[in-house]
């Protein structure tokens, strides 16, 4: 499996470009082109509030809650009935992009360019279901920082490093004053544990745990243009990662990491469908009833 390992204290010495303009996200891009998550969306599943609701009608209940009431989704050839059929109700707020060719996330990122309005934008995976630990959601926390500092900002988790290869991950320095948002110095594409000590350790992490992205990012534009000169150097072929990209970008502008006071849960891990199912239920209104039933369920298993 490639890896791409970029420094960003080398690249901040290019750095010409100033920050001004202001952060108002007013846009989202959901990308579930991907083979191993394309029909991820699709999946029923019963929501905090006990109603039962596709994984995309969620992923696009967060993002409506953030403010955001204009989506764009890269889905796969072919798909575009599928997932207007899952979004039920709310069909007339999506534009689909089709990405024509599996070449990479950060191709899909880059296929949904004439769709975006060239104005900062949430982006989010699709495979992913998020619960928050706060009445505001994930987007909304993650939408707030990118606001409050008018700059680019990925959300991360700490994870340990036995997920390495299923993120990209950070490191980076706590940024003075702030809980939980850093100021990024290095990004690897799916690092090795090995690689992770060596160059990803952040202060303060429980021993084994990185900062790996959280599958939502507020990101500018300008993410676009570093993402096209990776789609003109790849000539065709795939491997078109985001993480390179996103550290060409913070040589430019100002780019942070943030843990926000919630959790994901990747539908696409074995059991990960069961995980994200059992999270949304426990944090809703009928945990007590849901915790009842896994509480008999045990004992019935140990008898």
């Amino acid at each position: 499996m490639a890896r791409s390992p970029w420094s960003i204290k080398h690249l901040r010495t290019a750095r010409t470009l100033t920050q001004n303009f202001r952060v108002e996200i007013k846009q989202a891009l959901i990308t579930a082109a991907g083979h191993s998550q394309r029909r991820l969306p699709l999946q029923t599943l019963v929501d905090r509030d006990g109603s039962a609701k596709t994984a995309l009608q969620i992923l696009i209940e967060e993002i409506l809650q953030a403010g955001i009431e204009r989506i764009v989704v890269v889905v796969a050839p072919g798909e575009v009935a599928a997932f207007t059929h899952a979004a039920g109700v709310y069909a007339p707020r999506l534009a689909f992009v089709e990405q024509k060719e599996p070449l990479g996330y950060g191709h899909a990122v880059w296929s949904a360019r004439p769709a975006l309005s060239g104005a900062p934008f949430l982006l989010m995976v699709g495979d992913h279901l998020y619960v928050s630990g706060r009445p505001e959601r994930c987007a909304q926390q993650l939408a707030a920082v990118a606001k409050a500092e008018n700059c680019a900002v990925s959300a991360v988790q700490a994870t340990h490093e036995s997920k390495l290869p299923l993120y990209g991950t950070v490191g980076g320095r706590l940024v003075a004053g702030r809980r939980g948002l850093y100021d990024i110095s290095e990004l690897i594409e799916k690092p090795t544990p090995t690689e992770a000590e060596q160059r990803l350790i952040v202060p303060g992490l429980r021993a084994g745990h990185y900062l790996c992205f959280f599958g939502m990012h507020i990101l500018t534009d300008s993410i676009l243009e570093q993402l096209e000169e990776d789609v003109a150097r790849a000539g065709g072929k795939g491997g078109i990662h985001l993480t390179p990209a996103l550290a060409r970008m913070a040589a430019r502008e100002r780019y942070l990491a943030v843990e926000l006071q919630g959790r994901r849960f990747d539908m696409g891990l074995k059991y990960g469908l069961l995980t994200a199912q059992l999270a949304l239920a426990l944090n809703g209104n009928d945990r007590d009833e849901v915790l009842s039933g896994l509480v008999e369920m045990l004992a019935r298993n140990e008898a």
